[in-house]
């Protein structure tokens, strides 16, 4: 992502811990990124309008609404801002649960900064569109693989390139749960 579409995109922390907000905000704010905080799901609901760009960065386990269920309510708004999801708690069912709710990707705390701020590049990217004659690049293939999001991709790239799950697990920075989740997903996509 160039340095335009950086320091245009928001990135939407919502946290309800204020120390890994301000920590969050501080980190993407040095690279380039502008940010808004929220302590809480009901916090976001109230601010949100249909002109927000960017991305939303949401912790799973917050008091009153849990991320899952703020993601949730965006999607029922007609709201298409990527959210990517990131919790300490990780686990299979609510990375397939958070997948499921066309969430952008999901990370688990602590996460690496580079691994954050690529995974963020790709969310906003995702969601900006670049017409094709100014992209530079072929047109998206038609079929099934053109419905995967830039993760999802990159995990197919490595399954169909011969990788096992932990060693697609290290390149992407990721949980190999989290590599079964996007299989899984993919498996699901690729089928229809």
């Amino acid at each position: 992502m160039n340095a335009t579409n950086a320091t245009n995109a928001i990135v939407y922390i919502v946290d309800d811990d204020a120390g890994m907000r301000d920590s969050l905000a501080l980190l993407l704010s040095l690279r380039g990124f502008g940010t808004q905080i929220f302590a809480n799901a009901g916090d976001v609901l109230k601010a949100y309008q249909p002109d927000w760009h960017g991305c939303m960065l949401v912790d799973v386990r917050m008091p009153g609404m849990s991320g899952l269920e703020l993601l949730q309510e965006l999607r029922q708004r007609g709201c298409t801002v990527p959210v990517v999801i990131i919790t300490a708690h990780g686990d299979v069912a609510t990375a397939r649960a958070a997948l499921k709710a066309r969430a952008a990707d999901f990370l688990e705390k602590p996460v690496d900064d580079e691994i954050l701020i690529d995974v963020l590049r790709d969310a906003i990217n995702s969601h900006a569109p670049v017409p094709a004659a100014a992209s530079g690049h072929r047109a998206q293939p038609s079929g099934p693989t053109n419905l995967l999001t830039a993760r999802e991709q990159q995990v197919h790239d490595l399954v169909t390139g011969g990788y096992q799950v932990r060693q697609i697990a290290e390149r992407l920075g990721i949980s190999p749960r989290t590599v079964e989740v996007y299989k899984a997903r993919l498996m699901q996509k690729l089928r229809n």
